[in-house]
């Protein structure tokens, strides 16, 4: 920083990631994020903000979660940078505490393809299971257009996912025999101050997803999905050991591995997954593993996750969970 005030040098790659955030992943999705986003990335003074707190700290999901969660959804850029700036310790405080488990139940109607088709039952394993949401996919509805599957209970969400026709829909629900999920930092989806901040990730516009987003915190609630304190790197096998030998184990996760900095350990997790699974999913942007996606046999369609099997290129996924593309239509 410059005696004149902030040097916007020294803040280019925070600047750079949220002008990808509002044109990669908040266009099209969220007019506000895509709004603020872009206000972010060209503010001196919020992105000095941001530098203080460590890298991985600096997310533009956390950065509006945190400021809606404290004072409401803002009307516009402006609004925004009022709030944040009138709060910048409250912010910084709530930044620290809390993380972007943002557990879209959603995204299980895009496994589901996949879940269906392995042998049954399954024992799941979730790494990054915040709250156990996506341990429940035998419990949810789901509205792929021409395939609806019923929920297990009136009360359970039902999620809509645009599929291409490719996509092999299952009649069905998987059987799942066994579930237990894998986080840093659990989530109690009975505390009604972590429910709130689950609420807070979910993009302002998307009203429908809030809802849903609701519902499966109540199944969730009545089923209460076992999730093991650790950490991915070190804890799998361990949690793996428990599952039944009768039932097919499946190591899966969603927008987890890009928290791994390193490519050797995402690499190394891999291999030990791959190991100790019957089936392993991994749902992540296309950077996560370059190598996977090379064999994709296309440039990866803007905002969409990489959904692979056993490190078999399989489907482009929306990451809310909203649409899933068959690799090979």
């Amino acid at each position: 920083m410059s005696d004149r005030g902030p040097d916007a040098a020294a803040f280019a790659d925070t600047a750079r990631q949220y002008r990808h955030f509002a044109e990669r992943e908040a266009r099209g999705r969220s007019p506000l994020y895509e709004a603020l986003a872009t206000v972010v990335a060209s503010d001196l003074e919020v992105l000095a903000f941001l530098q203080t707190l460590p890298p991985a700290k600096r997310q533009p999901n956390l950065l509006l979660a945190a400021v809606r969660h404290l004072f409401g959804t803002p009307t516009d850029g402006q609004d925004f940078r009022r709030r944040l700036m009138s709060g910048l310790a409250a912010v910084k405080r709530l930044m620290m505490e809390r993380s972007t488990q943002t557990n879209e139940p959603a995204r299980c109607a895009t496994l589901l393809p996949v879940l269906a088709r392995l042998p049954q039952p399954l024992a799941l394993i979730e790494v990054g299971a915040s709250a156990g949401l996506c341990l429940l996919p035998d419990l949810y509805g789901y509205d792929y257009g021409r395939v609806r599957i019923a929920a297990e209970g009136t009360a359970a969400p039902v999620f809509p996912c645009i599929a291409n026709a490719a996509t092999p829909l299952p009649a069905t629900p998987p059987q799942v025999a066994w579930r237990a999920g894998l986080d840093l930092h659990l989530v109690d989806a009975i505390d009604p101050q972590k429910r709130t901040w689950l609420e807070s990730l979910v993009w302002p516009e998307q009203t429908d997803r809030l809802t849903r987003l609701r519902a499966a915190l109540d199944v969730a609630c009545a089923m209460a999905p076992r999730i093991m304190a650790g950490d991915l790197r070190t804890d799998l096998a361990a949690l793996a050991a428990e599952a039944p030998q009768r039932a097919t184990l499946v190591i899966f996760h969603t927008a987890v591995l890009s928290y791994v900095v390193s490519q050797q350990e995402r690499d190394a997790f891999a291999e030990t997954a791959r190991r100790l699974a019957g089936c392993w999913i991994s749902n992540e942007a296309p950077a996560v593993f370059p190598d996977i996606a090379a064999r994709a046999g296309r440039t990866a369609p803007t905002g969409r996750f990489l959904l692979s099997v056993d490190g078999l290129p399989t489907a482009w996924t929306d990451p809310h969970g909203a649409a899933i593309d068959w690799i090979g239509a």
